[in-house]
């Protein structure tokens, strides 16, 4: 008998993700400080999470999988998009530049091992992640292009899904794809709970980020006050001369 997931997952996900937005590095991302370097690490590390979830999900909706195949929306892949920011970031050879952080490393293996041991859970997975970018994408762009000073497009192809005309009538539908899920009310708790252990995974990401971002952001303020020392030197010797 199917069950209300859509807003299970919403009302069971909300203090997860005030947590996640309250993480060092998307808060500052949020108030538009945002560090290149930083951010294409993101970028990199989002290439692989979604690779593995993209191949996994492909595969169980090839197969007809019950729960995962009806939310396995083509439209929504990043694979391809995050492909075309890390050609930008990186250079046409990025392949060879790119591997994932450890975090990154620890939310992929829990793709697969979900896909693997209980497919159903990828659910939870792909709710979290995808649309999460749908709802927030043209935001996080208009920031990340004002703070990084970057084209329409470049680098943040990530934000834009080109193939949903849409987006508040797709979610809409997904809602009603969740709603209609055959599954019974303890696998719908065990959607959300892993659901939230997705929105654990990528704060871990995140806060894996807030050292290099932190490391940036005393690099900027050093180099002004460096800045201001001399300034402040050069303004005493020509006082006294």
């Amino acid at each position: 008998m199917a069950v209300a997931l859509a807003s299970q997952l919403r009302e069971g996900t909300k203090k997860a993700h005030t947590m996640a937005e309250n993480t060092g590095f998307v808060s500052c991302f949020l108030k538009g400080v945002v560090d290149k370097a930083s951010y294409r690490t993101l970028v990199a590390d989002l290439y692989f999470v979604y690779s593995a979830m993209e191949e996994e999900i492909g595969r169980l909706r090839e197969q007809g999988h019950p729960v995962v195949a009806p939310v396995g929306f083509p439209e929504l892949n990043r694979r391809e998009s995050l492909e075309r920011d890390l050609a930008y970031y990186f250079g046409a050879d990025w392949r060879g530049s790119v591997q994932a952080t450890p975090a990154a490393q620890e939310y992929v293996a829990r793709i697969h091992q979900v896909a693997a041991e209980a497919p159903e859970l990828l659910v939870g997975h792909h709710y979290t992640r995808y649309i999460g970018d749908l709802s927030g994408g043209q935001i996080l762009k208009a920031i990340a292009q004002k703070a990084m000073n970057l084209g329409e497009h470049d680098g943040l192809r990530f934000y834009e899904f080109d193939a949903i005309a849409d987006e508040k009538a797709f979610k809409t539908n997904y809602r009603s794809v969740l709603d209609s899920l055959p599954i019974d009310q303890a696998t719908a708790d065990r959607i959300v709970a892993e659901a939230n252990q997705a929105f654990h995974l990528n704060m871990k990401m995140f806060q894996e980020l807030e050292g290099n971002l932190i490391a940036a952001i005393g690099k900027v303020l050093f180099g002004f006050l460096t800045r201001r020392q001399r300034a402040g030197s050069t303004e005493a010797v020509a006082a006294r001369a």
